[in-house]
């Protein structure tokens, strides 16, 4: 999400501590390979230690905070790239061009019915206490997510339809499941060991950010973690499929995106990602500077308005205080209706974007849809008008619409105080939206979370990662990732709930074949946009840069045009060379290093790569 790349990841969602954050903010990442070099929040004994020991560190600097370091709780883009790092999940997807390859897993089989799948776990894969990972990590962590409601809290969506897991011996694990499910080889779960996580009492409250080093798998070991400042980690010196080229791992926390840039320029920082992408202006500024790539590919994220609909809980009781007018389609229509796509990708995102239109970028061509002519929201401002004035939204003697209270509408927009774009956009909407007599208040919050889980808002600036397999940000719109009541958090990301949408989800998710299974997806996206609850504007580029004197190579996703910063994967940190590695990675071009993987063996060539375009990543993420 990942999975979560709420922007998540890189969706844009967050969550607090023990809380599940369903607006993200867009994780900027910017790195900064650093061997004593100094950085605003790297305290001076770090500094001092990694000169005088020689270690190769590679810091990254974060627009973003972590909500949680539990696998089981974390929703945020930052979070869940940190969890990919960290623990190995069963499957995995070729940075080359995101089929799925092995990882936890080496293989896996179903039954003829598809509800057995038996998967075969690595006997090479240990935690980084020295205990051997298991088959009964892997289903006591399932276990887990099935039993206990907290541990669902990020990824319940992926256990939902289990009905027994088992393991019969340490290299083989078993999910029966009760009706055919075709995510079977992208469960985007975490695993974790069971020996640490089994004294665990509350899952809704723990964060896994006390006791450090944290035990783990993966290519890095989480060693320590300040909230809003830092999180460190360590190379993998054992890891199957070979130790990380650095030896730490730094995400340092940059609040304000231009001093991240300007570290770039100095040296200070080895990669800048942005909040969730540089700005046109930045990129700009960093084109034909001396060291500095900067890397414009299609993005895995979407761009969103996103309309309150009427926040409820499950049990039917009301949240929030949305305005009511738009409950009606004909409102939520009209004012998508009054918003000029176009002008938002050339004036706000200067061409480093494509319109929006269906809930699923197009770098993921096999999901992507578009509407109709005759479906269209295309930019009408006078039938925007009409159908305000067909909705009972009549303009009073001062040219201000008033509701049914008889009083002038004006809506709240939630939008993140970080991100450029969210306030750029939030003007041309007062511009827009007040030519229809309608108020436009923007709520640029550090933290947009609180009141979006309260439902508190009419609007808000949303945004998801999209993972190859787009089940995640698909189930977050269906009636059972409401929260139980106004008290809990559930897994939604805007209170939708809509029976024929989770008709489709559900049909979606029992069709193995892909291309009927694309057009049941294509079909749940037709749902969304005629709903009017999600307003996709725009899929942003992936614009980041980074210094060739730094970072002597580094792997793109996908090869040919793909994103550095919150893949669908480690492939990046794991994969970056240092400029002063004896590695005989080619470097030619300042670009990336293609991983292909065959059969679980790695092979590294270098490959000049030129990105051109991005797509959305979820504000927060997932993932």
């Amino acid at each position: 999400m990942d999975t979560n790349d709420r922007y998540g990841d890189q969706r844009r969602t967050g969550r607090s501590p023990g809380r599940f954050r369903l607006v993200a903010a867009a994780g900027a990442a910017a790195l900064t390979l650093t061997a004593g070099l100094a950085t605003p929040l790297n305290p001076a004994p770090e500094q001092a230690r990694a000169a005088d020991d020689g270690k190769k560190v590679l810091t990254v600097a974060v627009a973003q905070s972590v909500d949680s370091l539990s696998p089981f709780l974390a929703v945020r883009l930052l979070s869940t790239s940190i969890h990919r790092l960290t623990y190995e999940y069963l499957t995995n997807y070729d940075p080359k061009d995101n089929h799925v390859i092995p990882g936890l897993a080496t293989k896996w089989e179903s039954s003829p019915d598809k509800l057995t799948w038996t998967y075969t776990i690595r006997s090479n894969s240990k935690w980084s206490d020295g205990k051997q990972a298991t088959a009964e990590d892997a289903a006591w962590t399932f276990n887990k997510m099935m039993t206990d409601e907290g541990a669902a809290t990020a990824n319940g969506s992926f256990v939902g339809n289990f009905e027994k897991v088992t393991a019969p011996s340490p290299t083989k694990l078993v999910i029966k499941l009760k009706k055919p499910q075709a995510t079977m080889t992208a469960l985007d779960v975490p695993i974790v060991p069971k020996h640490v996580w089994e004294k665990v009492d509350d899952f809704s409250k723990f964060n896994n950010d006390k006791d450090f080093p944290i035990v783990g798998n993966g290519p890095f070991i989480l060693t320590d973690y300040k909230p809003d400042s830092y999180v460190r980690l360590k190379s993998n010196k054992d890891f199957w499929r070979g130790a990380p080229k650095f030896d730490e791992l730094v995400f340092r926390y940059y609040k304000d995106q231009d001093a991240a840039v300007s570290a770039l320029r100095k040296g200070e920082v080895s990669f800048v990602a942005g909040s969730p992408s540089l700005t046109p202006a930045q990129a700009a500024s960093l084109k034909g500077e001396k060291n500095i790539h900067v890397n414009d590919a299609p993005g895995r994220r979407f761009y969103a308005l996103a309309t309150n609909p009427g926040a409820k809980a499950k049990n039917g009781e009301k949240m929030g205080d949305g305005h009511p007018s738009l409950l009606d389609q004909r409102v939520r229509n009209a004012l998508f209706k009054a918003v000029d796509r176009k002008a938002i990708i050339d004036k706000v995102f200067q061409g480093h974007a494509v319109e929006g239109a269906g809930y699923i970028p197009p770098r993921f061509s096999q999901y992507f849809w578009k509407p109709s002519p005759d479906q269209e929201l295309t930019y009408d401002p006078e039938e925007a008008a009409r159908m305000l004035d067909q909705a009972g939204l009549k303009k009073n003697a001062d040219g201000r619409r008033v509701g049914k209270d008889g009083k002038p509408v004006n809506y709240r927009v939630l939008c993140h105080a970080t991100d450029p774009n969210d306030k750029a956009i939030g003007k041309y909407l007062q511009e827009w939206w007040g030519k229809l007599g309608i108020g436009v208040t923007l709520k640029c919050l550090d933290n947009v979370t609180d009141p979006w889980l309260a439902g508190e808002y009419d609007l808000a600036f949303d945004g998801w990662s999209v993972n190859p397999d787009p089940d995640f940000v698909l189930s977050i719109h269906t009636c059972a990732a409401l929260p139980a009541t106004p008290k809990d958090t559930g897994a939604t990301d805007n209170f939708i709930c809509d029976k024929k949408y989770d008709e489709l989800y559900a049909e979606q998710l029992a069709e193995y074949d892909p291309t009927k299974r694309a057009d049941i997806v294509k079909q749940m996206e037709s749902r969304l946009y005629d709903l009017g609850y999600m307003n996709v504007m725009a899929y942003p580029n992936a614009v980041e840069a980074y210094r060739t004197d730094q970072i002597k190579s580094i792997t793109t996703m996908p090869a040919k045009a793909g994103n550095i910063y919150g893949q669908d994967g480690y492939w990046s940190w794991w994969s970056a060379v240092p400029a002063d590695s004896g590695d005989s990675s080619d470097d030619s071009s300042s670009a990336g290093v293609v991983i292909g993987i065959v059969a679980g063996v790695v092979v590294l060539a270098g490959l000049g790569v030129f990105l051109a375009m991005r797509r959305r990543a979820t504000a927060d993420d997932r993932e």
